[in-house]
């Protein structure tokens, strides 16, 4: 990703749309699998820091169909800092939610539960976590969430075993097959130790696949090239862990 260091700040757009039907959506298999398998082999580009003003605050009813320039950069600057303090995002987890029978106006919430369960998993077995996600809809793909997380190499079966179960109690009905798709970042567990070069080139471009969605401003200023519309999003788009966020970065900042 060409990377700039001007400071902005952007605002979601907002328009009026009515809410999807909770009815359950055929999945797109594209997602999380098609992000792995097209990363890129070679030295990842820098990621300078930047602004960490997050933008416009969301509100659980504000519609939105873009990431600001604002939301990016804070993105990239959460993931280049759970490198720095030993918690690399090395898994990327996509979420249907809306083909779980959510409505979308429900999915930052249970994105909320989601995370909060996996931090309480790998902390039962002794382990720190940090995560980033972006929310996108979509008639084709429905209301879905993509995130970047670090999860230890030797505690991958325990959350693969619990997530299932995680999915059920927050969506109160029975896992549907497809629903989630976990993969590891660079295609082989615990790559971001044993070939450091090529796990940041496979993050940066996992790291531009969630940030597809941006707006023409963030496109520009951080000379993003895969691109897609990112469809109407109801309350905030994108978020953090608090250790990865604005604030935990400028306190660790010299």
């Amino acid at each position: 990703m060409k990377l700039h260091r001007e400071e902005v700040s952007g605002e979601v757009s907002i328009t009026q749309l009515q809410p999807q039907s909770p009815e359950k959506l055929p999945i797109d298999r594209d997602g999380t699998a098609l992000a792995i398998s097209n990363s890129t082999l070679g030295v990842a580009a820098h990621s300078p820091h930047r602004t960490d003003r997050g933008g416009a605050r969301n509100r659980a009813d504000r519609e939105s169909r873009e990431l600001s320039a604002a939301h990016v950069g804070n993105l990239i600057d959460a993931a280049r800092h759970a490198d720095a303090i030993g918690l690399p995002l090395n898994r990327m987890i996509t979420i249907h939610w809306e083909a779980a029978g959510l409505l979308l106006e429900d999915m930052a919430k249970a994105t909320g539960r989601f995370t909060g369960l996996m931090a309480k998993a790998l902390q039962r077995h002794g382990s720190q976590t940090a995560w980033l996600w972006v929310h996108e809809g979509g008639e084709r793909e429905g209301g879905h969430c993509h995130m970047l997380a670090h999860v230890p190499a030797d505690l991958v079966p325990v959350v693969r075993k619990l997530q299932k179960g995680w999915l059920g109690r927050i969506t109160d009905s029975p896992y549907r097959k497809d629903v989630i798709c976990s993969k590891p970042i660079g295609g082989r567990l615990g790559i971001e130790a044993s070939n450091p070069d090529l796990y940041a080139a496979n993050l940066n471009t996992v790291l531009e696949y969630v940030l597809k969605g941006a707006s023409q401003e963030a496109t520009s200023h951080y000379g993003l090239t895969r691109l897609k519309a990112g469809g109407c999003v109801i309350g905030k788009r994108c978020g953090t862990s608090q250790n990865i966020g604005a604030k935990a970065r400028s306190i660790a900042r010299p």
